[in-house]
């Protein structure tokens, strides 16, 4: 009886990791076809057919469909009847190993433009305060942006900066000019560093709806301190970049001993 138990079950299982690995396998082809998407490794726009792509990379048939369902469900790519699988979204490179702003960093895919949606003195929250190192309940310039790439969505910028720089901000052109250039000009110093925290958060409705993503969407939240030249925290961000429009990339060394 046991004998005939262990039987019974050993089909279903066998076939459960059979699923799991064609699953597995469909991810993998899928993170290799999602790099050479966002590579442009693909020109034409056009993805090589099944078949080309289950002989390139040794994958079968069901696994290359799969792995396609899956860049589908990015909105990465779409089947076109007669044309095949294409390449509907691009994605903007976004360096995290140099301190630039949006307009600096894509400059060469386009015109970054600033919908300037809130400018104005506020009173510090106690965590904005610390990290800023100013007194409790300091004021504070508040800055929240929508920022596009030729009228693209990509971004939602909320900026809190000291108000003894920030009150000549207001006078400035936030709508075509990153706060990296203008507080560097106000200051008459260089920006230094920055600390930075990357995550997945979903979006919020008002975040949603600014963004043009579906509420509940996952985004790319990106907290970010700069400090200018001599060490002073001057600016702090809170960035929700659209996911399916940015990719994060840097260039990471280790060093000796690690």
């Amino acid at each position: 009886m046991p004998a005939e138990r262990t039987r019974e079950h050993t089909v279903p299982v066998a076939a459960a990791r059979r699923r799991r690995l064609r699953a597995d396998q469909a991810r993998q082809l899928a993170d290799l076809l999602r790099h050479q998407i966002l590579a442009g490794g693909y020109p034409t726009g056009v993805l090589p057919l099944e078949d080309t792509l289950a002989a390139d990379y040794g994958a079968g048939r069901n696994t290359v469909r799969q792995a396609l369902d899956l860049l589908r469900g990015e909105q990465l790519v779409e089947r076109r009847p007669g044309v095949g699988t294409v390449i509907v979204c691009a994605k903007y490179p976004h360096g995290l190993d140099r301190l630039q702003g949006l307009a600096e960093t894509l400059h060469e895919h386009g015109r970054v433009t600033n919908e300037v949606r809130t400018v104005g003195p506020v009173r510090a929250p106690a965590p904005v305060a610390a990290r800023l190192r100013l007194p409790e309940h300091s004021d504070v310039l508040y800055i929240e942006r929508l920022r596009l790439l030729d009228g693209l969505p990509l971004s939602l910028d909320l900026t809190y900066v000291p108000l003894d720089i920030g009150a000549d901000l207001i006078g400035c052109d936030l709508e075509n000019t990153d706060v990296f250039r203008l507080l560097e000009s106000l200051t008459g110093q260089p920006l230094g560093h920055a600390e930075i925290t990357l995550e997945a958060v979903n979006a919020d409705a008002h975040s949603a709806a600014v963004l043009q993503a579906p509420r509940g969407a996952a985004v790319l939240m990106l907290e970010r301190l700069t400090h200018l030249g001599d060490g002073r925290p001057v600016d702090l961000e809170f960035i929700r970049f659209r996911g399916d429009r940015i990719t994060m990339s840097g260039l990471l060394h280790r060093t000796a001993g690690a």
